[in-house]
């Protein structure tokens, strides 16, 4: 158990922000599987549209650090190629 005063702020302070980052990457999944589906179901133009919208979800996550910036990379050229590929 923590004893100093600032270590008992740092586990209170930790606790609010997992709370946030976790709410973070639940709305960058939450765009991601939006586009599964749509790639899944084949539809070109669901597909570009939820592509142009997890983009900068997925930057928005490096850009508050809950992604690493190859993470992110990653898995936005993996998704765009799969949407290429409906065309």
């Amino acid at each position: 158990m923590a004893n100093t005063p600032q270590a008992k702020k740092r586990i209170r302070r930790n606790d609010r922000r997992a709370e946030i980052n976790g709410a973070r990457v639940g709305r960058i999944r939450t765009f991601v599987k939006k586009l599964e589906s749509a790639l899944a179901a084949g539809d070109k133009d669901a597909a570009t549209a939820a592509i142009a919208q997890v983009q900068p979800e997925l930057a928005r996550g490096v850009a508050k650090g809950v992604l690493h910036k190859n993470t992110a990379s990653r898995k936005f050229s993996r998704l765009t190629k799969r949407v290429a590929a409906l065309g």
